[in-house]
């Protein structure tokens, strides 16, 4: 039997104001018992701070999915273009402290 057969389909749609994306290179992630939270963010050059542009917010489930997902795809990527180089080695951390406190509560940028 044919394992293809089995799988459901599923049809997306995608909006083009969400279809063009939107560029990040930083990922903050926390979590909490029942969620974690990851909110990408862009730092550049002359900005006084990183701004937050989208909250990604799945069940501890759905994250490890996700981290397989990407596992398998920096993987074959890989396999394709070369390995990925990071530039003296990883960084996957850093302190909270080194950056403005993000919103305020009250709907404002400062």
């Amino acid at each position: 039997m044919d394992n293809n057969s089995n799988k459901a389909q599923v049809s997306l749609e995608i909006r083009p104001d969400i279809a063009k994306g939107t560029y990040s290179n930083l990922a903050i992630i926390s979590h909490s018992a029942s969620e974690f939270i990851i909110d990408f963010a862009t730092v550049l050059p002359g900005l006084p701070k990183p701004d937050i542009s989208n909250r990604i917010i799945m069940t501890p489930e759905h994250a490890k999915r996700l981290m397989n997902a990407l596992i398998d795809n920096v993987g074959k990527f890989e396999e394709q273009f070369g390995k990925i180089d990071l530039g003296g080695g990883p960084k996957a951390t850093f302190n909270l402290n080194d950056f403005a406190p993000i919103g305020g509560g009250n709907g404002t940028k400062s």
